[in-house]
């Protein structure tokens, strides 16, 4: 390799060509110097990361010499465009600001491709339950009060990489150990995803399920009889950070929001059965994304709980309800509760 190397360094013969397949034709390289390309180690990657010494992007690629690679690899997402900037097209005629009457607004886009694209369906079963892969548990948190029967759990998860899913769509989650009657391994449970693509943590890599604990009061014992409790409700919601579940999917292709922004979107949920439909309004009226500055219909959403403690992410849908108050171009938000314990009417109490 020693000599190799040594050979490729002081080759004066050496030179980019083009290369043609029987599909198509790969463009000429012979842009490129001789002497450039030997200074920068002939393409062999002994050259320091980030050096740019064979391209720049900043001055080749389409920065177009604005002097912000820097300061948009260490801001990332945070990264704003100065407002001295001017947008070029290809033709490299300046396309000028934009009208004084526009608003210009940040919005998340880098997953918007999961059921925008044309050319591709949304994301099924990245992984299937007899090759599942490994979530691991970032933290949960119980979301009724304490006098409210039950207990429900917002658990939050770190999916593997590539493993992407879009709103209305379900986990399956596959409890470790073997049922008892069966002796096999457990079957998989199926759990709607309460987030959104992008995540509680909008890092487009993590998913929220909203978990109720499955328990059986006996009457006879007044107490919980824990041979009947849920095997892979408990394991969630007693779940610390950092436990790993193997899951499977996503699934679902029918309970997702209309493509139109203008349609009406009616969501009637109980108790847990809120998981999708929180995903619906977070996509809607609370993240910044172009679905929710698109988005002119009227959501209406009818959640029936036991008591006002049982009562799910109503600070969530609080503020929601405040950003389409504050926002004239949102959509319209309405939100009723039926509370079952306390509220009566006038046909049969």
């Amino acid at each position: 390799s020693t000599i190799l190397l040594a050979f490729l360094s002081t080759a004066n013969s050496f030179s980019p060509i083009s290369i043609s397949t029987s599909r198509n034709t790969l463009p000429s390289l012979s842009a490129v110097s001789k002497d450039r390309v030997k200074g920068s180690g002939c393409g062999i990657p002994f050259v320091e990361a980030g050096g740019c010494r064979l391209f720049d992007p900043e001055e080749e690629g389409k920065l177009q010499g604005t002097g912000a690679l820097t300061s948009r690899i260490q801001q990332g997402h945070d990264y704003m465009l100065p407002d001295d900037a001017v947008v070029v097209t290809a033709a490299g005629s300046s396309v000028g600001k934009p009208p004084s009457n526009v608003e210009i607004m940040d919005a998340q886009h880098w997953l918007e491709h999961l059921d925008t694209n044309e050319n591709s369906s949304i994301p099924l079963n990245f992984a299937k339950p007899n090759k599942p892969v490994q979530a691991t548990v970032l933290g949960r948190k119980r979301i009724i009060t304490d006098d409210a029967p039950g207990d429900i759990q917002h658990i939050i998860m770190k999916l593997p990489e590539g493993m992407h899913y879009v709103e209305g769509q379900s986990l399956s989650v596959i409890p470790e150990g073997i049922d008892p009657k069966t002796n096999k391994k457990y079957s998989p449970r199926l759990y709607s995803i309460a987030s959104t693509r992008y995540g509680d943590l909008l890092d487009g890599n993590t998913v929220s399920l909203c978990v109720r604990r499955a328990e059986y009061w006996d009457p006879a014992t007044n107490t919980i009889d824990p041979s009947k409790k849920g095997v892979c409700s408990n394991m969630l919601c007693d779940a610390l950070p950092g436990t790993q579940f193997n899951v499977a999917g996503p699934v679902g292709k029918t309970m997702l929001l209309p493509k139109n922004p203008s349609d009406d979107v009616i969501m009637v949920a109980t108790g847990t059965g809120i998981a999708p439909f929180r995903g619906f309004m977070h996509r809607l009226f609370m993240e910044e994304t172009v679905a929710r500055h698109m988005y002119s219909g009227t959501a209406w959403l009818v959640l029936g709980v036991p008591t006002t403690g049982g009562l799910l992410y109503k600070e969530e849908f609080d503020a929601m309800t405040r950003n389409t108050q504050m926002a004239s171009s949102s959509g319209n938000l309405k939100i009723d509760y039926a509370i079952s314990r306390e509220m009566t009417n006038t046909i049969d109490g």
